[in-house]
């Protein structure tokens, strides 16, 4: 791993660690702020609204800035902005952090992927699943952090202060690793606002069934250990940890099976466990037997989001715009997949709320072929490494 592969895979984990920070201590806030459910609920849409704001205008930005310096800046802010919703005096204050802190969100994520895509370009080897396992590493240990800080009844705005400066310093040393050759001479200037292309489509279409399957099982699986399994707290919780472990772990080795197999094998792979796991959820009659199965779930779809963001950032010459195209689908699929699936268990059951998620993680074995290479623009022939990475990549079928 030489330098510019550890700066960006420090980035990931700090925007993970970001990410799992803030959530724990969302309590607090409520708390702090005397929200009522439909009013937290509203607070906590504001960052997707934000996102979707943000994310499409990340591709110009990148261009005229350039990859390395947009990744630093952006980074920097995302870490600067968890600090802002603890120290929000009012609800109107509140949404106006969370709009800001789900910009800064959505516009790094594109950022940091279309970086990602181009040092993968230029190393000429898959890395982009590592990184997004070291995203889960991240908000891991940002979400352990701040359990142990409201278990201690630590104010979140000395927690989320403090977290805020560290991984802020964090960042600005990572930024000065990065790879600063990415991009493509004579690429065309991305538009001003990058919604999904058609030539991102079916890949967009891939992102949103396995983030869908993700975020329902994520958001789902302890609900669905204790209601239909009978599970007490700490087993409920513990299927949704062996859910996200195993969903990391995956990520972590993904990149050795994607250089051996192919994306569109390692997707139809993972795609088949996910069914079978799904399948032992919605049959499970312990709490064993359904943490067995969100284990293949969390398996079986761990790398259709890193792979869906390598296609697109691939797709064309401007890395960061195929990838804003296709974070606007996957973000759209994160925010409904967990309504949908309540909506779902409440109209018919829990049972049938994961067949649906379960049929959303068999699509993506339907849907693979979308990852599969295409012939290079001129424009983006580029290096020999590169070249040589299209010539020797396992075939996919």
């Amino acid at each position: 791993m030489n330098r510019h592969h550890r700066a960006i895979t420090l980035v990931f984990a700090l925007h993970g660690a970001v990410s799992g920070s803030l959530a724990t201590r969302v309590p607090w806030l409520q708390d702090h702020l005397g929200l009522g459910p439909s009013v937290l609920g509203l607070a906590l849409l504001c960052p997707s609204v934000g996102a979707f704001l943000g994310m499409p205008t990340a591709a110009r930005l990148s261009h005229r800035l350039g990859g390395a310096a947009t990744t630093r800046i952006l980074i920097a802010l995302w870490c600067a902005g968890l600090a802002l919703p603890a120290l929000a005096p009012a609800p109107a204050w509140l949404f106006a952090a969370f709009l800001l802190y789900g910009a800064t969100a959505g516009m790094s994520d594109v950022v940091m992927n279309g970086h990602a895509v181009d040092l993968e370009r230029h190393l000429g080897r898959s890395i982009i699943s590592g990184l997004h396992g070291m995203w889960c590493v991240g908000s891991l240990a940002g979400g352990g952090i701040g359990m142990l800080a409201a278990h201690a009844h630590l104010d979140a705005r000395i927690h989320l202060g403090a977290m805020s400066a560290a991984l802020l310093a964090a960042g600005l040393a990572a930024g000065r690793g990065l790879f600063t050759g990415g991009g493509e001479v004579g690429a065309p200037v991305p538009r001003r606002f990058a919604l999904p292309s058609r030539a991102v489509l079916g890949i967009g279409v891939l992102g949103f069934c396995g983030t869908f399957a993700e975020g329902a099982s994520a958001d789902w699986a302890a609900v669905y250990l204790t209601e239909v399994t009978g599970a007490g707290p700490g087993l409920a919780a513990g299927g949704f940890l062996v859910f996200v472990l195993c969903m990391a772990a995956t990520r972590l080795a993904g990149d050795r099976l994607i250089r051996r197999f192919g994306p569109v094998a390692v997707v139809r792979g993972g795609g088949a466990a996910a069914v079978l796991g799904g399948a032992l959820v919605v049959t499970a009659v312990s709490p064993v037997m359904g943490a067995a199965g969100f284990a293949l779930v969390g398996t079986g779809v761990a790398t259709v989001v890193p792979l869906v963001f390598a296609a697109a950032g691939a797709s064309g010459p401007a890395a960061s715009e195929g990838v804003a195209g296709v974070a606007t689908i996957t973000y759209l699929s994160g925010l409904t997949a967990p309504a949908v699936t309540g909506w779902v268990a409440g109209a018919a059951s829990y049972p049938a709320a994961f067949a649906m998620i379960t049929a959303m993680a068999g699509a993506t074995a339907l849907l693979a072929g979308a990852l599969r290479p295409r012939p290079a623009p001129p424009a983006a022939l580029g290096t020999p490494c590169e070249q040589g990475e299209r010539e020797t990549s396992p075939r996919d079928v």
